[in-house]
């Protein structure tokens, strides 16, 4: 018995037929909707935020969903970095490596009040935000936050990057703790 072909031989049939399952998008658009779909996190946790980072990674709320499972803890293999806890002044430094040994594009998650502007540490030695040496695209209120509010970080960042949104404090950041050459 001869085979016969699902689709007509015919070439405007073909064009006709195609439409009904081909669809049109900008190239820009499906790169982002992949980025924002699948963001690979590293969690620098250094107190209480990050307790409640590891309950948003648990089974309760499950950042899985939001197409961030796989936790890495090389920056080398991540492109998000969830800052959770009280940075101090020593690890500031270590902070900006870790920063630029991440790949492009990079994106930066501050996470509770610690991280973001000091927490209600006023002294010497606790950096009073982590913008102050590395550029960050979402901040998460709270001390601690509560989980929903890191997810909805994280949302955040997402509709930034599907939206394309310009972020100039990223793309003017300089390391600060590079000799003026």
């Amino acid at each position: 018995m001869a085979q016969t072909s699902p689709l007509p031989a015919d070439s405007s049939n073909i064009d006709e037929i195609s439409k009904s399952f081909a669809f049109t998008t900008r190239l820009d658009d499906i790169v982002a909707w992949g980025r924002k779909n699948s963001l690979w996190p590293l969690p620098y946790g250094t107190a209480c935020c990050g307790i409640e980072l590891m309950s948003v990674m648990g089974p309760k709320y499950d950042l899985a969903r939001f197409g961030a499972e796989v936790v890495r803890f090389s920056p080398r293999q991540a492109d998000l970095l969830l800052v959770a806890g009280t940075i101090t002044e020593k690890m500031g430094p270590i902070l900006v490596h870790i920063y630029e040994q991440m790949l492009e594009p990079k994106y930066v998650i501050s996470m509770g009040a610690c991280a973001s502007s000091g927490g209600f540490y006023r002294s010497y030695h606790v950096m009073q935000g982590i913008d102050r040496v590395i550029p960050v695209d979402v901040y998460v209120p709270g001390c601690p936050p509560t989980p929903e509010a890191v997810l909805d970080g994280v949302i955040s960042l997402q509709k930034m990057i599907a939206d394309h949104k310009p972020r100039p404090w990223r793309d003017n950041w300089v390391n600060p703790y590079e000799q003026n050459k």
